[in-house]
């Protein structure tokens, strides 16, 4: 990364068929998704696998403010159309080979994130907008799948890391093209680092917490508060629980702390 913003002299490049693969695959798992929804005709199930397969790539060049390569030759939506249709028609095989797919689903991520935050920083996007542009470039195929078929958007639930994988990748690349390291290396591990994360959060079931989980915390204390000061009125005693008594502590101790480090 050179000193003026962040400019990239390259950017990390994938050989084009590897780069069709990764979008077949996208196309796959989002036509395998839609197949299991009822009142969708088999035109509706392809335009969802194609979304999914080419959305993010199409995001992250609307972000940049270029044509969409996508658009640019036909095998972008040929490939992503055949494989739509192989995932709309063989969903009872392929979901007994899901493992697989899971794992070439998130090299693709990795890939779709390196190449976005790279090519953002090759045109002189300041290194946190790169890294958005990045990691929508690696999950915009799905969440505008979602967003097509009038869901939740699941990057957006509690569940297995998506973006946050994503992200942790593009910023190990950021890091690693700000110590000198060759744009190649960095982007290989990039997909490493995105795959491993995704693939550890499927396999042992990592997420991020709930919000509302933290607002029970929060509410839990509350209540017990009121219960303390409901029964002071009537025996004229204050009982703290000992979890608010240890909380009270750990606050006290905070206020003490020096500030940093």
């Amino acid at each position: 990364m050179s000193e003026n913003g962040g400019v990239l002299a390259e950017t990390f490049q994938i050989p084009f068929a590897v780069d069709l693969v990764a979008v077949g695959v996208g196309s796959l798992q989002g036509a395998l998704f839609a197949a299991g929804f009822k009142r969708l005709d088999l035109l509706g199930v392809a335009i969802i696998g194609i979304a999914s397969g080419i959305g993010g790539g199409f995001l992250r060049d609307i972000l940049l403010g270029i044509a969409p390569a996508t658009l640019t030759v036909d095998h972008y939506l040929l490939v992503a159309t055949g494989a739509a249709f192989i995932g709309m028609l063989l969903a009872r095989v392929l979901h007994k080979v899901d493992p697989v797919i899971t794992l070439l689903d998130a090299l693709s991520i990795g890939m779709f994130g390196a190449i976005g935050v790279t090519k953002a920083l090759a045109m002189g996007i300041p290194v946190v907008p790169a890294m958005f542009i990045g990691t929508v470039a690696a999950v915009g195929g799905g969440a505008l799948r979602d967003v097509m078929l009038n869901i939740p958007i699941a990057l957006m639930h509690v569940g297995s890391l998506y973006a946050v994988a994503s992200l942790a990748g593009v910023a190990v690349l950021v890091l690693l093209q700000a110590l000198g390291s060759d744009i190649y290396v960095s982007g290989l591990i990039c997909v490493i680092v995105t795959a491993a994360v995704r693939l550890l959060s499927v396999r042992f079931g990592w997420s991020l917490p709930e919000q509302r989980a933290l607002s029970r915390i929060r509410l839990r204390r509350q209540r017990q508060v009121e219960q303390a000061i409901e029964e002071a009125l009537h025996t004229g005693a204050i009982t703290l629980p000992q979890e608010l008594l240890d909380g009270a502590e750990d606050d006290g101790r905070d206020r003490d702390r020096p500030a940093g480090g």
